[in-house]
């Protein structure tokens, strides 16, 4: 396997054949709109992701039951709601560089940004229709409009500069751990799994999202864009915060792997695992 591409995406080595199957049927996906203006942006959109989302449900789904062509459909949902969510999320953070390229924005302008993200929505649509289950439909679409609700309540704190660890969790839960949670949710339920697993799954996908995040901004606390940037900014002493982030980010991990102890032992359980450690950070 290629080491740069590894370096790219770090989890290329252990979930390498699970990304190979989720990246062809996200092509497959979008090959139905091959006639479409679309087409071309959405092909640059979805390029170079780690695919963490999807991977956390086809393993979720793995881990009480069988994988089927649904499951993998169903990941691809996940796989266009994140991205849908990084389209916006480069525009209103005026990003440079997103996956070692230009952000979308910078491509392709702003209207065909705004329009592109208003089409994957169609698209999330569409393959939920396809999946043909209430349950999961109303998954995505609360998803949606939280990830909506954590970008507005992000900004409001921006504009005051007034931020509390309170606040910045409740952003980055609505904001990042939902679209984790919600995978981990709908690949136990496409599963199969009993209710007692899927709210176990549902739980580990809210917590190793929320540690993912931390992991991300303790890496980035630089960025003068990160919300995380203004609790260090307010305080007597950066320290303090970088040792509360990380008391944090060890918290939530636990709490993720808590939320495996209900899953039968399998490999697709230890492979929820191993995810665990892509969230450790050291100073």
């Amino acid at each position: 396997m290629d080491r740069k591409n590894i370096e790219i995406n770090p989890l290329l080595e252990t979930y390498g054949r699970y990304i190979k199957k989720i990246d062809e049927v996200l092509e497959a996906e979008l090959n139905l709109y091959s006639e479409s203006e679309f087409i071309e942006p959405l092909k640059y959109s979805i390029h170079g992701g780690k695919r963490i989302r999807p991977i956390i449900l086809v393993l979720a789904a793995e881990s009480v039951g069988t994988v089927d062509e649904n499951t993998y459909t169903a990941s691809c949902a996940v796989e266009f709601l994140h991205t849908e969510s990084v389209i916006h999320d480069d525009i209103i953070d005026d990003e440079t560089l997103r996956r070692q390229k230009d952000p979308f924005h910078i491509k392709y302008g702003y209207n065909t940004s705004i329009l592109t993200g208003d089409f994957v929505l169609g698209l999330i649509l569409n393959i939920s229709s396809k999946i043909n289950n209430p349950r999961i439909t109303k998954d995505l679409a609360t998803t949606a409009m939280l990830m909506s609700e954590g970008e507005m309540i992000e900004g409001q704190l921006e504009a005051s500069e007034d931020v509390t660890f309170d606040d910045y969790l409740k952003v980055i839960e609505y904001k990042t751990a939902t679209a984790f949670e919600v995978a981990a949710r709908i690949g136990a339920i496409i599963g199969k799994g009993s209710e007692e697993e899927i709210e176990a799954l549902t739980e580990y996908g809210k917590n190793i999202g929320i540690a993912y995040q931390i992991r991300d901004d303790l890496l980035d606390w630089k960025n003068e864009d990160k919300l995380f940037n203004l609790l260090i900014k307010k305080s007597h002493d950066p320290r303090d915060v970088f040792n509360r982030m990380e008391d944090l980010l060890k918290s939530y991990s636990e709490k993720a792997r808590v939320g495996l102890r209900k899953i039968p032992d399998n490999d697709a359980k230890s492979n929820l695992e191993q995810l665990i450690a892509f969230t450790s950070f050291k100073a």
